[in-house]
């Protein structure tokens, strides 16, 4: 197994939902600074991480919804982390 180790100022995790998407963004320090509920819609995802995207890496759960995600990131050149779903 793989483990992520390079470091970001913020850390996006985001619980994949059908229509809607619980994104969560942390300081390196833990902190957070954002935690919304947010359309799953790709202009809704950039609009919510915009302010963010100076060092921001996105980690999603494996599960049905992801790929569109992981291919905004790739588009935008945004790091992208799928997790196991266990």
């Amino acid at each position: 197994m793989r483990f992520y180790t390079k470091t970001h100022t913020h850390f996006c995790g985001i619980d994949l939902h059908a229509h809607c998407l619980y994104v969560c963004i942390l300081k390196e320090s833990g902190d957070p600074c954002l935690h919304r509920k947010v359309p799953a819609s790709p202009e809704a995802l950039l609009r919510c991480i915009a302010p963010y995207l100076d060092d921001l890496i996105i980690g999603v759960e494996c599960m049905f919804s992801w790929y569109w995600v992981a291919d905004l990131c790739e588009d935008n050149n945004i790091p992208f982390i799928l997790g196991h779903a266990l």
